[in-house]
């Protein structure tokens, strides 16, 4: 599959296990490239991308389609939404995300996830001048009583569980969301990997669609930390 570049995604096991059984997460340690896009990709990437976007998008799509084909589903151009979100095949949900030296891919069938987010950071990358751009008052408290090193590991946890939320709900609602607008809790700190919850700080529209908190699942891996999180549909009655 996609040439020589198909051998050098990998499904994975390690990053599957952030999410309940049903869904396919494919990851790549090595950059893309424009030979790897199918020609609507391409189209998409445009010809004046720089290299790094040319890298990490022919990663995140060689990715997708990668998990796309444990369902069967072969050569399905990811294609971008005009609010640049990855657009998938019908009855199909999933997230691509990206960092330097890192690109994974979840995807899961629509009739058991209203939305699915994922996003890999490395561990470290928010200084503490972000961490009150990004984090609330709770999370600041929380960070505060940790020694620096822990906090800069946590700091970037709270960014990437965020980060995983704001790409699973956005394509239900179309919602556009702020860091201050979700509070997050690690009740398995210090952990190397466990389960994280989010509580809105105001009405969201995806409520409309499930319940308050939601729980996702972090796991620190070598220089990276990787945040998942599953919107399921709410049980009916």
């Amino acid at each position: 599959m996609d040439g020589d570049q198909g051998a050098q995604v990998r499904i994975s096991s390690e990053l599957r296990a952030l999410f309940p059984p049903g869904v396919v997460v494919a990851e790549t340690r090595t950059p893309g490239q424009r030979s790897g896009l199918l020609p609507d990709e391409a189209a998409d990437l445009g010809v004046n991308a720089v290299a790094k976007r040319v890298q990490e998008f022919a990663a995140g799509r060689l990715c997708a389609r990668r998990a796309l084909a444990e369902f069967g589903i072969v050569d399905f151009p990811i294609r971008v939404g005009a609010k640049r979100d990855p657009l998938w095949p019908e009855g199909y949900v999933g997230s691509i995300t990206h960092t330097d030296g890192r690109c994974a891919a979840v995807v899961g069938e629509r009739s058991g996830f209203l939305g699915l987010g994922l996003d890999v950071e490395q561990t470290g990358r928010v200084s503490s001048s972000l961490q009150s751009r990004i984090c609330v008052a709770s999370e600041l408290e929380w960070l505060a009583g940790l020694s620096t090193a822990e906090a800069g590991a946590a700091a970037t946890l709270v960014f990437a569980a965020k980060e995983a939320f704001y790409k699973a709900q956005f394509p239900i609602v179309g919602e556009w969301l702020y860091f201050e607008h979700a509070a997050i809790e690690f009740p398995d700190w210090p952990a190397p990997e466990g389960r994280w919850v989010l509580r809105p700080q105001r009405r969201m529209a995806i409520e409309r669609y499930c319940d308050f908190p939601l729980c996702g699942a972090y796991r620190f891996d070598a220089e990276f930390v990787v945040a998942g999180l599953a919107i399921e549909p709410r049980p009916l009655i």
